[in-house]
């Protein structure tokens, strides 16, 4: 298997089997052509000089010319093995430079290791920019539709004030002021999650008390909660960690109002927990928890478990994948699982501080005892 993985020793290989069986075809061809001319046509040999004759002259340009047309045959058939995947490399990435994605390449003769794996790799390549051009399509076509709604019921609402049908009143105010919200709320979220997307997500690290930071969004989402039936009850240790304070409380808010849109009226349990090297927040509800097929992809952008109930409620979609980027940014991650009362739990997981993390380690006893 290493031999026939390693392209150049297959080549040096072929090279040398081509080149012996040459030159023993030639020995060979020479001992049976001069037997021949010897036992029956002995006066062609010139047997008393040692310059060849001109029969033993031809028997020679003969057999060589032989030797050459296997070795070429022998040489064509290996270059062709070599050239089909080459060109069908060089075929497939002019047809995805013009645009075509979906052209792969074909392995051909898969005992030529090296190319066998470049074709293998080319075509993973092209696989993952094909699923990046339809996940950018995808997310275009996600983004037009999430803002569509709110430009049109601005655009429209301003369009009559503007003719004289809609008086421009405090109500009418506060629903224009109402949906530059969402549009703000809707491109911060588009911003944190293209940026942790692509590792460049901004976060001023600083020694952050997460009791504190969860009190004050409890205290701001306060009445929205209890207007939507809920109650919060926070059961908190205070814990230092280094963090984004200000994306820790933004992400804490995402998952309040996710519990707030879809959750039934009872309580929301915030709770601090502190594991091994992690600190873990986790917002816990009633229910009635995600459809298990949609746990898997909850964290996901634009992903929504129910269609209709989720545009009732408003939602785009972002809150949940701006948890898991933020989570991501600072080294944790946040995780879903559905609770025994039928309800669901988020956890947000943060590494613990250096310092604590650094001290334990010191003051711990290697033995075990």
């Amino acid at each position: 298997m290493i031999w026939r993985g390693n392209l150049g020793r297959q080549i040096l290989l072929s090279m040398a089997g081509v080149t012996m069986t040459a030159f023993l075809f030639i020995v060979l061809g020479l001992y049976v052509s001069f037997g021949v001319l010897l036992t029956f046509f002995p006066e062609l040999v010139n047997e008393d000089g040692w310059w060849p004759s001109s029969t033993e002259f031809l028997v020679l340009a003969g057999l060589a010319c032989l030797a050459l047309l296997i070795a070429g045959l022998a040489s064509l058939k290996l270059a062709a093995r070599l050239l089909v995947p080459i060109d069908s490399l060089a075929e497939s990435a002019r047809r995805i430079a013009k645009g075509d994605f979906a052209a792969r390449a074909v392995p051909g003769d898969k005992s030529l290791g090296e190319t066998a794996q470049l074709v293998t790799d080319f075509n993973t390549m092209a696989q993952r920019l094909q699923d990046s051009a339809e996940d950018m399509a995808a997310w275009n076509a996600a983004i037009a539709h999430e803002l569509r709604s709110p430009l049109t019921i601005l655009r429209g609402t301003l369009q009559g004030v503007a003719d004289g049908v809609f008086v421009l009143d405090e109500q009418r105010l506060a629903g224009l002021l109402l949906q530059t919200e969402g549009l703000s709320r809707l491109v911060d979220d588009l911003r944190v999650v293209t940026l942790a997307g692509n590792k460049r997500l901004d976060l001023h690290i600083a020694p952050v008390e997460v009791s504190v930071e969860i009190r004050r969004v409890v205290d701001l989402t306060g009445p929205s909660m209890a207007e939507a039936g809920l109650r919060v009850v926070p059961t908190l240790v205070d814990i230092v960690v280094d963090a984004d304070g200000v994306r820790i409380r933004q992400a804490l808010l995402a998952l309040l109002e996710n519990a707030r849109r879809y959750a039934k009226p009872g309580r929301v349990e915030i709770t601090t927990l502190v594991s091994e090297g992690a600190v873990v927040i986790r917002v816990e509800d009633d229910g009635p928890g995600l459809p298990p097929d949609f746990a898997k992809r909850a964290f996901e952008p634009f992903t929504r478990g129910d269609g209709s109930r989720s545009r009732h409620s408003g939602g785009s979609g972002l809150g949940l994948s701006v948890v898991r980027a933020i989570a991501e940014a600072h080294g944790g991650a946040v995780s879903y699982r559905r609770t025994s009362r039928g309800g669901s739990a988020f956890e947000l997981s943060l590494p613990r501080r250096r310092e604590e993390r650094t001290h334990q380690d010191a003051g711990a006893d290697p033995s075990g005892d």
